[in-house]
């Protein structure tokens, strides 16, 4: 006969086993044992205070359920043939463990709302460690600019040199999006805190259990109120692996600059050996592989989100086993975004800054938008000011001469305006203290912006990576 099928009463035929094989989730689902057992044994609480389970046998199927625990955490709880899924192999275990009782746990339960409460409490305990990982790659990104807040390197736009800024600045522009992805995680968290257990398997539980008691032995927040909706309901996972791509996105983004920056031409970083890898070919290279893999994985996260989308959207309400692949894609973007970011955290932790390299990319052209500026003080309208700049760079390029070398007569007849005193526009150090309204590149204006992200992180002053 083989193994007892919990939902096989009606059913005379054998399951083929390619059919078996297909529907079985164990392989996946399996890292959820924790939070099945820690369920179960709530459920077997608030089943004795209900008066449907003796105290004896809540006692020994707490018992057994630490024993099921115990073997899992040990390694060594041995599947058998039949286990669809940890639900089913949990159940079938204790079932050896303490016998008949084990059949009463599931009275009113329904392997729908067991596996949404699972997964919401995994993913809880998944969002508490991936919130420290995203802390932690702020701090370190903090840490950096603080000991090379005086270095100043050419900002880009289009990829094109644009205007000076200091090298902390660049590196802090990255933190933000970083801070906000922790900011995310949290308001999600929120929303994943909520407790479907009680719904059954999909119109409630037709037992007396009290489900805010039940939520509040697991941690909840609150309760679902509705059971058709509480079975259904992945928009948490959504979220998450939304906020997970979006994050991975951050993460590619700072990859792409670091590749960049890490090249020959311009030489700006450089990578610790332990975050960077050879080529078979060339024994020369040293290749930033470390975030090229961050870049490449974020594609993963994104096509995670986009999967759980696609197997959402035509499903009719309450439970369709098309849910059960929900796990798979939510799991592997856990992994990937955890993994990303310890790895963005020890290579950047590691990371050389070279400031000589930074500061021979500086061009003079750089100071353009300076020129208009210094014209706008002499009461010059910025749009004249703009072209008297651009006519000044075409003079100096058709010349073959630097911007600071023009004579004196040479911006006297670009513009009335300018006098001798032009030539101190000519400072990298002074264009990048001028911008010095909060948000900007001046050291004051970066100092504040270092102690702004200190408060996000919970401290005033003091951090440690």
């Amino acid at each position: 006969m083989g193994e007892k099928k919990m939902w096989g009463g009606r059913f005379e035929g054998a399951m083929d086993p390619a059919m078996m094989a297909f529907s079985e989730s164990i392989q996946v689902d399996q890292r959820l044992w924790a939070v099945d057992v820690r369920g179960s044994q709530a459920y077997a609480q608030v089943l004795t205070e209900a008066g449907i389970l003796s105290a004896a046998e809540n006692a020994a199927l707490q018992a057994g359920l630490k024993q099921v625990a115990a073997e899992w955490e040990a390694g060594d709880f041995q599947l058998r043939p039949g286990d669809e899924d940890i639900h089913t192999a949990n159940e079938r275990r204790l079932g050896e463990i303490v016998g008949e009782a084990a059949g009463k746990l599931h009275t009113g339960r329904s392997r729908n709302d067991q596996v949404a409460t699972d997964l919401r409490l995994w993913l809880r305990g998944e969002i508490d460690r991936l919130h420290g990982q995203l802390h932690r790659l702020v701090r370190v990104m903090l840490a950096q600019a603080e000991t090379h807040i005086h270095l100043l390197m050419p900002g880009f736009t289009h990829l094109q040199v644009a205007q000076p800024i200091r090298f902390s600045h660049w590196l802090l522009s990255h933190a933000w999006p970083i801070q906000r992805d922790a900011a995310r995680l949290t308001q999600i968290r929120s929303r994943v805190n909520v407790s479907p257990l009680g719904s059954g398997a999909l119109a409630g539980n037709p037992f007396p259990i009290d489900r805010n008691r039940l939520g509040d032995l697991l941690g909840f927040d609150q309760i679902t109120y509705n059971s058709v909706d509480g079975v259904s309901d992945r928009d948490f996972v959504a979220e998450f692996l939304f906020c997970a791509s979006l994050s991975m996105v951050h993460l590619s983004q700072l990859a792409e600059d670091i590749i960049v920056f890490a090249s020959q031409p311009y030489g700006f970083v450089s990578l610790d050996d332990a975050y960077s890898t050879g080529s078979s070919l060339m024994p020369q290279k040293k290749n930033p592989d470390s975030f090229e893999l961050v870049r490449g994985k974020s594609g993963r996260t994104v096509g995670a989100l986009m999967g759980l989308l696609t197997t959402l959207k035509g499903l009719p309400r309450a439970y369709n086993r098309d849910m059960q692949e929900d796990k798979e894609p939510l799991f592997d973007a856990v992994d990937t975004w955890s993994s990303a970011l310890e790895i963005a955290s020890g290579a950047l932790l590691t990371m050389n800054c070279h400031g000589e390299r930074m500061a021979a990319a500086l061009h003079e052209h750089m100071l353009a938008t300076d020129i208009a500026e210094y014209l706008v003080r002499r009461g010059v309208p910025f749009r004249d000011a703009h072209h008297v700049a651009g006519e000044a760079v075409k003079l100096a390029e058709s010349s073959g001469q630097s911007l600071a070398s023009l004579s004196p007569e040479a911006w006297s007849t670009l513009h009335e305006a300018c006098d001798a005193d032009i030539r101190g526009v000519f400072d990298m150090g002074a264009s990048v203290e001028s911008r010095d309204v909060p948000g900007a590149t001046s050291l004051r204006a970066v100092r504040e912006q270092l102690q702004l992200l200190k408060m996000r992180l919970g401290g005033p002053t003091a951090f440690c990576v």
